[in-house]
């Protein structure tokens, strides 16, 4: 198994990551561009696109933004608000994996901002049907997820004519490099179900035979038709196209200007994403980890050597220590889904990569070349020079809550000072 030498990234990368001659991969190659490019000019294109979409009469938004309680939520709205002075309709998939603190900070970007909000909440019962065939086919407990936080907005954009929607970072750019931020790659469906639903529809979860999903249970996921889409003249752009984008950067201003809460995370060092979430750097990030060998904080730890704020042997350390954690959350998810922990390993099992899992002489699972980094000879002349002090993420002091802080919460009350 390759890695780069650059960052920490493995050649099995599911976004099909490319290394160079020098052993560099794709992702960090198109990552230099964040210190090239003529950022402002950029802005100035970006802010070219959202003229066009202003609606000058005033009897509709002028764009849709997804949001959460969590991730980049925040400063996008900020931004298109508050800097470009655009008018959105913020939308958000109500994940139903939701914590006190997501909750709290959905409840507060509704109120710091002013902005009118729509949310989809599908029958949980439903949801938990779809779960297990996502388990059952993929591996998967966040498919529902995916698919709901990428369907909904386009689903709202044609309902209510709102030709605009727009995104945070683009995944393929941002961690393999798949596009340069010239090619302005905006959302598309091949994308979605290539990548972000791991190649199924809502469609093709008719013929499981486990579950019986029917077209009812589908609904809510099912991606409006090309003519509806056309009709409307629906689009998607991606931000960090004309950002440089900063994830830890941007969280830390929103923090200071709105009181964006962060929270520790099971097994990753950054406390500002997916905090909403009980499971995407819990249970999810372990699935993530038996399927593919690597979890949530080497994603993190690539980000920040690429940022130039961490050196790849830090990234190391913080790799070894946070991957070996087993998820804390388990037991609320198969409480959850009704399932034993026996029944969801041996389901996840079935997903493992042999190619990276092998059983050792007391049948339990182990990785092929444990110690892929700690072999490895560090290249220094590979090694990006460090921009700016390392920092720990923040955390935040804790706001009082109405809601439990023990249990996944469907529809909460949010929070009070």
């Amino acid at each position: 198994m390759r890695f780069c030498k650059r960052c920490l990234y493995p050649e099995n990368h599911p976004l099909n990551i490319t290394f160079d001659d020098e052993g560099i991969c794709s992702g960090c190659r198109v990552h230099e561009e964040k210190d090239t490019l003529d950022w402002a000019l950029r802005g100035e294109k970006l802010k070219s696109i959202l003229d066009t979409y202003r609606n000058t009469s005033g009897n509709n938004y002028d764009c849709i933004i997804p949001v959460s309680g969590a991730r980049d939520s925040y400063f996008i709205v900020h931004t298109i608000k508050h800097v470009y002075g655009m008018n959105p309709l913020l939308v958000t998939y109500n994940k139903q994996y939701n914590t006190a603190v997501g909750i709290r900070n959905l409840a507060n970007l509704r109120i710091q901002f002013d902005c009118d909000i729509m949310t989809l909440t599908v029958n949980p019962e439903t949801v938990k049907k779809i779960t297990r065939a996502t388990m059952h086919k993929m591996g998967s407990i966040y498919w529902h997820c995916l698919a709901g936080q990428t369907v909904y907005p386009v689903q709202v954009a044609v309902k209510f004519k709102i030709p605009l929607i727009i995104w945070g970072a683009h995944q393929g750019i941002d961690q393999v490099g798949m596009f340069s931020h010239l090619d302005e790659v905006e959302m598309t469906r091949k994308y979605r179900k290539e990548h972000d639903l791991m190649g199924y529809e809502a469609e093709d979860l008719l013929d499981d035979d486990l579950d019986f999903i029917r077209e009812d249970d589908i609904v809510q996921y099912i991606y409006p038709v090309d003519k509806e889409i056309e009709q409307v003249g629906v689009r998607g752009i991606h931000l960090n196209n004309y950002i440089r984008w900063d994830s830890k950067a941007q969280h830390e201003a929103m923090i200071k200007l709105y009181g964006y809460e962060s929270a520790p995370q099971t097994r990753t060092f950054d406390t500002y994403n997916d905090v909403d979430c009980w499971n995407y750097s819990d249970v999810h990030d372990y699935i993530k980890y038996v399927k593919h060998g690597y979890s949530k904080v080497t994603d993190h730890a690539c980000r920040e050597i690429r940022l130039r704020r961490m050196r790849r042997e830090q990234g190391i350390n913080l790799v070894n220590q946070y991957t070996s954690i087993a998820p804390k959350n388990l037991q609320l998810f198969l409480n959850w889904m009704g399932i034993t922990e026996t029944a969801f390993h041996v389901i996840i099992d079935q997903h493992r990569n042999p190619e990276i899992w092998k059983r050792n002489d007391d049948w339990k699972w182990t990785l092929k070349n444990k110690n892929k980094f700690e072999s490895e000879h560090i290249d220094s002349a590979s090694s990006l020079p460090i921009a700016e002090p390392w920092k720990d993420f923040v955390i935040t002091p804790v706001k009082k809550s109405t809601d439990s802080e023990e249990q996944y919460i469907l529809i909460g009350k949010g929070y009070h000072e």
